[in-house]
């Protein structure tokens, strides 16, 4: 008898094994319809220059995060390329270098798209533009810019950035502009325009009246309140998180996406490490500090630290970010296989915060971002060949395919459609 229950319990055990198998197995073959089937839109990816010339370029499975053979692999079926320029002194000598680094940035987007995979990527301006070149079987290049400060004073260059494709342009980086202040004022309290120059009150205008979406993931908080106060378009954060999640000053408060909510508008939760789970970030950071040094060291390269970053030359800056992402992959494969290795921040972290977002503000206001080959990535989705393990997370907590479509970019297309005929009838 004792035998026969014995048995009975292996058999039991085994059946609720095959069971919980094949609800595993079926929850994967879910997110893949899904995944297959939704357009997938990540709204922040940062370019390097060197990396699209006739012999480099994203045809080639290079180190950088994002490239056409890793969408391919990843189901990723468009991103939006940044113009990126740091800050630097708010005058027309400044003012002149950063606006020939936007220009080479703008035109080596339209390089890829136009001379060196035009089969492969096209550049989208549009909501139907989109659509229209996913359905083609080729994935999607949108462009954003990170920091109008190239801009100079010249208000007609929101114009020409508009004609080289830009749709969506955040007023400030990491430092205060000539349009606005920035989030990183908290760290001393020190403002320039207390939120809006009379410039950047301007410029949201200008913006409206093209059809640009205002990007306020690094503007300071006052400077987003008084956007969305002259603004008569939705706004959105390209890359931004849930700062009661995590206090972060790049993240939005709850004051900050119920007025994103009321204004129409929609947050792209980032794919940031530190902007995720700050504790859990940089208790991984401390640990792979040495690891990091020692993979460069290795490599025969320089490698620096982020604290150091803004006292970097250009060229430095763009060898940090050419190697950043080798060795940071790197560093995770050796880390997996040490014992002591902290856990890094992940892919259930990341739609923590999406969770977060979507309970505060509704699934019409929250959408991906990665910020990929500018600092992002966690483990799960440390490039866009692991594209698919967003959906999968999703999935797993109960996200329908409509509402997934809405996350993977269909709110965003949504506020960019908003802002367009908004233009339409101010012209």
């Amino acid at each position: 008898m004792r035998y026969f229950y014995a048995l009975y319990s292996i058999v039991i055990l085994i059946s609720c094994a095959e069971k919980n198998s094949k609800k595993t197995e079926t929850l994967e073959e879910k997110a893949k319809q899904i995944h297959e089937k939704v357009i997938t839109i990540d709204t922040h990816d940062d370019i390097n220059v060197l990396n699209f010339t006739d012999s480099i370029n994203y045809t080639q499975n290079l180190n950088t995060q994002v490239n056409l053979p890793k969408m391919i692999q990843g189901g990723l079926d468009a991103v939006w390329l940044i113009v990126y320029t740091g800050q630097d002194s708010l005058t027309a000598e400044g003012y002149a270098k950063a606006s020939e680094n936007a220009i080479s940035k703008f035109e080596a987007i339209h390089r890829l798209c136009d001379t060196y995979a035009p089969d492969k990527i096209e550049v989208a301006l549009t909501s139907d533009d989109v659509r229209r070149i996913s359905a083609s079987g080729k994935k999607v290049a949108m462009i954003g810019v990170e920091n109008a400060y190239p801009i100079g004073e010249d208000l007609s260059k929101f114009e020409e950035y508009y004609n080289r494709g830009a749709r969506y342009i955040s007023l400030s980086h990491n430092g205060h502009s000539q349009f606005c202040d920035s989030n990183t004022g908290e760290k001393d309290s020190v403002w320039l325009h207390n939120g809006l120059s009379d410039l950047g009150k301007k410029a949201v205008k200008e913006m409206n009246r093209l059809g640009i979406m205002i990007d306020v993931s690094h503007p300071s908080k006052e400077s987003m309140k008084q956007m969305i106060a002259h603004s008569k378009a939705p706004i959105i954060a390209s890359h931004s998180s849930a700062r009661a999640l995590c206090d972060h000053s790049r993240n939005l408060d709850d004051e900050q996406l119920l007025l994103l909510k009321e204004n129409g508008g929609v947050v792209q939760t980032v794919a940031f490490s530190s902007y995720l789970n700050t504790e859990k970030h940089e208790t991984r950071a401390t640990y792979m500090k040495s690891v990091h040094q020692k993979i460069a060291d290795s490599l025969g390269i320089n490698w620096y630290d982020r604290s150091q970053f803004s006292s970097l030359t250009d060229e430095q800056k763009a060898e940090f970010m050419e190697n950043y992402p080798k060795v940071k992959k790197m560093g995770n494969e050796l880390a997996a296989t040490l014992e002591e290795a902290p856990p890094a921040v992940n892919v259930s972290d990341f739609v923590d915060h999406i969770d977060y977002l979507v309970k505060l503000i509704g699934i019409e206001h929250v959408g991906i971002s990665s910020d990929f080959d500018g600092g992002g990535g966690i483990e799960g989705w440390s490039d866009a060949s692991e594209t698919f393990n967003v959906t999968l997370e999703l999935v797993k907590r109960g996200y329908t395919e409509e509402e997934i479509t809405k996350l993977w970019g269909g709110n965003l297309l949504r506020v960019l459609d908003k802002v367009q005929a908004i233009a339409a009838t101010m012209d």
